[in-house]
Parts: structure tokens; sequence; C-alpha cells
């Protein structure tokens, strides 16, 4: 999945990227997942809306690939109680857009709006707002080298999420 690959243009080819990282997060394939995040990657998720540093305040996620590989290794553990049984998810992208750049230079900006809905114990719960993907390009392959998930709710109390957006 790191490399799409093809006759598709550069923006097809960045929307399926959007798409596919998307749907391994639904298959549960973190690994694959994780593998599409530079070295040098964050992820964020801010704690409020308009907030525009993860470093100067709380935010309901922020990780380094680092964190990102404990946190997949924490949902893959037998005994994890927040996943057992596991969540289910489909997660739903829209409005695939360009923010910075064309999509031509080494890095440049994604956004595009999102759905989220996770299914478990009999619950089910619904997520939106908008996803930022700063990508690079490496040797003909996309990386994220962040990501920032901008929920419309994300100064709400929440019940512990364990799954990534």
């Amino acid at each position: 999945m790191a490399a799409v690959t093809g006759n598709a243009g550069p923006f097809q080819t960045i929307e399926t990227f959007i798409q596919g990282e998307a749907g391994l997060l639904d298959e549960r394939r973190f690994e694959d997942w994780l593998d599409l995040f530079a070295d040098d990657a964050y992820y964020w998720v801010p704690a409020r809306p308009g907030q525009d540093n993860p470093l100067d305040e709380l935010s309901l996620f922020y990780d380094t690939k680092d964190l990102l590989e404990t946190r997949v290794r924490r949902l893959r553990h037998p005994n994890i109680h927040i996943q057992t049984p596991p969540s289910r998810t489909c997660h739903m992208i829209s409005h695939v857009h360009m923010e910075e750049g064309d999509g031509s230079e080494a890095e440049f900006t994604v956004g595009s709006n999102f759905f989220m809905l996770e299914y478990r114990q009999d619950n089910q719960r619904l997520y939106g707002g908008r996803f930022h993907h700063r990508l690079r390009r490496d040797n003909g392959a996309l990386l994220i080298a962040w990501k920032k998930v901008e929920l419309i709710n994300c100064d709400s109390v929440f019940e512990a999420m364990a799954v990534p957006f």
C-alpha cells in the first residue's frame, strides 16, 4: 500500500492513497498502516477547536511514529480490555482536496472530510471531522509526514478511544 503506481493522475493517486489508508484501518491492518508513516512522522488529534500546536496544550492524541508502534502493539495484545472484543470500523472519506501545493512537490498537504463508524459490544459511535495529511514523496512512494484529525466535537467528553481515526 505504501506505493501507489500505475497510470493514475497525480491527484487520483493521492486520493487513492488517502482512501487506502482508511481501508487499512477498517481491515485492522495496523502494521501496514504504520508503514505509511515516515520515520519522523506524527499523528495528532487536537482536544479543542482551533488548536494550532500539539506541544503547548493537551491533545486527545499526539503520537510520534514510535508511540504509534506502541499503540499498535497494545491493540494486538490479547488482554487489552478496551478492545475485547475488537472494534469494527468503517471510514467514509469525502471532499479530498489540495490544501498546500498541487501534489507534484516533495511535500504537500491534503485535506478531506470523514466519518468513522465504530461498533463494539452492541454500541455504535460516530466520529466526524476533517483529516489533514502532510504527504511526502520518498523514492516514488507516498508517506505520511504528519496527520492531523480535527474532530467536530473534539472538546466533548469521550469514552476511552483506542483505534486510530
